[in-house]
């Protein structure tokens, strides 16, 4: 199917600078009616910087076209598999915008705050009770820096223990989550690959086969990139805890088993969670997040300050764990994220989780099957949250690659999902549908998605040339990156890219 191809301008073409003319105002400046004072020595002014000078109506155009060219999750069906980009209700912003919580100081005496600090209590407690990991801090700011907060735990765990010096290595599944080994190597440790099973979930033979007095933890994405679900894994907690390591999980798809299974239960020691993931907070755009650390009362001691804790007195203060492994930024963390977390949380309660899990599992399964057949499917069982197809086929048979078929996706209106991640899969297409979505937004995708697989077949050149609709075509990537034009340069002006 061809699509039309309107023409659209180019706004990243002719910038604010570009527009208007001399003299315009977008708003009437009243006269200064102060004293006035000298300006500046002649030789510190600008001569040469120029401003733009648009009227209002062109100044609010300009920035509402821009803003068009913004994909978000308010503008449409965002599949971005492992990120989980979904809908989050507006008024858990609200909440956490009311005066009381947005405009309290850092620095108030605990007398003052006990408001804000009784709040986050209280999402520690819930967070702790989900989890099944009772000692709960909420201060890392994103799920990276709560996953070296668990890394950095262990290892002072094991210092007690007087075994750091042996157990030097940490093995992690190459189904897990590509930070997992690079934290693993920032705290210090050698990292081992293990490869993944047949079915893809953990190898367990291979696990047996590694675990030795050198291992300090194994870290397991649960559920794992694939969106597959670590079979065995509470016989694999065993054999870990019996070779005297830790279990260490990255909880980020935690909204895919929230309500239904507690990783304390499964065997795990410490987890991370990505509340700006599962729990109604915006992901991306660089942050902010928040990445609480879960653990045993083995392991709390050891927790990042400050910790929320009601004290003899009543009052909640902000406690330092007694082996801390000490303070990872200023203050107690995003507390904005923490305070939608907990508003998402109280709405919903257990039942209302325990329904987004299993929503989210269902529309992931419904993509799968929707689009079975149309795409290799290298792990072809019932998913979790997302789904992992392969654009395989359509390269070995059409020339067609996975990056060809994301930029096509524009041109039906949806932004792409994750490509070429995990690396394990081939022309990997990385979807996640999750629970916001309803069914007729996933069928439509899906349709989206089969109209691609059609044109790899009968007009792959449609795909090379993608996106055709977007205001900015398919770019020569090797000079961006190499040449990048990173300021305003004047209308008309050479440009490398």
């Amino acid at each position: 199917m061809t699509l039309p191809r309107p023409k659209t301008e180019d706004f990243g073409a002719r910038l604010s600078f570009d527009r208007g003319s001399p003299g315009r105002r977008a708003v009437d400046v009243p006269a200064w009616a102060g004293d006035e004072r000298p300006l500046p020595d002649t030789h510190l002014l600008r001569d040469s910087l120029r401003l733009p000078e648009l009227s209002q109506g062109e100044l609010v155009r300009y920035y509402t076209a821009l803003s068009a060219r913004n994909f978000g999750i308010d503008s449409g069906t965002y599949p971005l598999g492992s990120c989980t980009m979904k809908y989050n209700p507006k008024v858990d912003d609200l909440v956490a915008s009311s005066a009381g919580f947005a405009t309290a100081h850092p620095q108030s005496p605990a007398e003052e705050a006990q408001g804000t600090l009784r709040t986050l209590l209280e999402l520690r407690r819930g967070l702790g009770e989900a989890t099944g990991l009772p000692a709960v801090s909420l201060a890392p700011a994103a799920g990276a820096q709560g996953e070296l907060a668990g890394v950095l735990m262990i290892t002072r765990a094991l210092e007690d223990r007087g075994e750091l010096e042996t157990r030097r290595r940490i093995l992690v599944p190459d189904s897990a989550h590509g930070t997992n080994p690079a934290t693993a190597a920032m705290a210090g440790f050698a990292v081992t690959q293990i490869p993944t099973a047949a079915d893809g979930s953990l190898d367990r033979a291979t696990i047996e086969q590694e675990l030795d007095e050198s291992v300090a933890a194994v870290m397991v994405t649960a559920p794992n990139t694939l969106g597959l679900w670590e079979q065995g894994i509470e016989d694999v907690a065993d054999l870990i805890h019996g070779a005297g390591a830790y279990l260490y999980g990255d909880g980020a798809n935690f909204n895919a088993i929230m309500g239904r299974v507690r990783y304390g239960d499964l065997g795990f020691d410490v987890v991370h969670l990505n509340l700006h993931k599962s729990f109604s907070t915006p992901h991306g755009g660089g942050g902010p997040g928040a990445g609480p650390v879960c653990c045993s009362e083995e392991l709390a001691p050891y927790l990042p300050t400050p910790v929320v804790e009601e004290c003899e007195d009543g009052l909640v203060r902000l406690t330092a764990p007694e082996r801390s492994i000490g303070q990872l930024q200023q203050f107690h963390g995003n507390v904005g994220v923490l305070i939608r977390a907990y508003a998402y949380m109280r709405a919903l309660g257990l039942k209302g989780l325990r329904a987004v899990s299993g929503q989210a599992v269902l529309n992931a399964n419904y993509l799968r099957v929707l689009l079975h057949g149309h795409y290799d499917l290298p792990y072809d069982r019932p998913v979790l949250h997302e789904v992992v197809f392969s654009g395989s086929r359509q390269r070995r048979e059409h020339g067609v690659r996975t990056y060809d078929i994301a930029k096509r996706l524009i041109d039906h209106g949806f932004h792409p999902p994750t490509v070429y991640f995990p690396l394990i899969v081939e022309e990997a297409l990385m979807m996640e549908p999750t629970e916001t979505e309803p069914p007729e937004a996933i069928e439509a995708f899906a349709a989206a998605m089969i109209a691609i697989a059609e044109e790899a077949e009968e007009d792959p050149e449609e795909l090379h040339g993608a996106p055709w609709t977007a205001p900015i075509g398919r770019l020569d990537e090797a000079t961006a990156a190499r040449r990048p034009v990173l300021r305003w340069q004047e209308e008309g002006a050479d440009s490398p890219a």
